[in-house]
């Protein structure tokens, strides 16, 4: 028995059931194929359910998933059958929300494609390797944030485009000396 809480995937689609950003945490889903099959079908099996306002439940594939809508977006999060929906639903929350801060309440498919690197950044401060490390989304766009703008940061904290800005600065400065 798993004594700490274990995410499957975080997944945000658009409203077609298409990729957005998506994140698997366990070898339940093997290849790419199977992945996509599984969005597919967790897309067709939600999409005619009416969860805008509050998350929505649904057991589906042995899986427990947690849901919500906002505009042209999709947010899941997957657990195991018997895992806490109390905690996918915070963890949930947690995504949704820090999506919202980070687009600045713009939330729908176009803003979130411009803005995808804070997205996947997003994911990262939320879970990693299924194991649930925040929830409250001013703690995890704080963290975003923080990556985001440390030019400061030894390179092996930094994105790759951070990282390529930071050369390109160290080049420029050596140049001009």
């Amino acid at each position: 028995m798993e004594l700490c809480p274990l995410v499957k995937n975080i997944l945000l689609l658009d409203s077609e059931g298409k990729r957005i950003a998506v994140k698997y945490y366990s070898d339940d889903w093997p290849t790419n194929a199977a992945k996509e099959a599984f969005e597919k079908a967790v897309f067709a099996k939600t999409q005619k359910t009416n969860a805008r306002t509050d998350a929505e439940i649904t057991m589906f594939d042995n899986y427990v998933v947690v849901y919500k809508f906002v505009q042209d977006l999709h947010f899941f999060v997957t657990g195991g059958e018997n895992e806490n929906e109390i905690i996918l639903a915070a963890v949930l929350q947690g995504f949704y929300d820090a999506v919202g801060l980070l687009l600045r309440g713009t939330v729908d498919k176009k803003e979130a494609l411009e803005n995808l690197d804070l997205i996947l950044l997003c994911l990262d401060e939320i879970v990693d390797g299924g194991i649930i490390l925040e929830t409250d989304a001013n703690v995890i766009t704080g963290k975003v944030a923080s990556h985001s703008m440390d030019a400061g940061a030894p390179l092996s904290e930094q994105t790759i485009t951070q990282a390529l800005a930071t050369a390109r600065e160290h080049l420029t400065r050596s140049l001009l000396k």
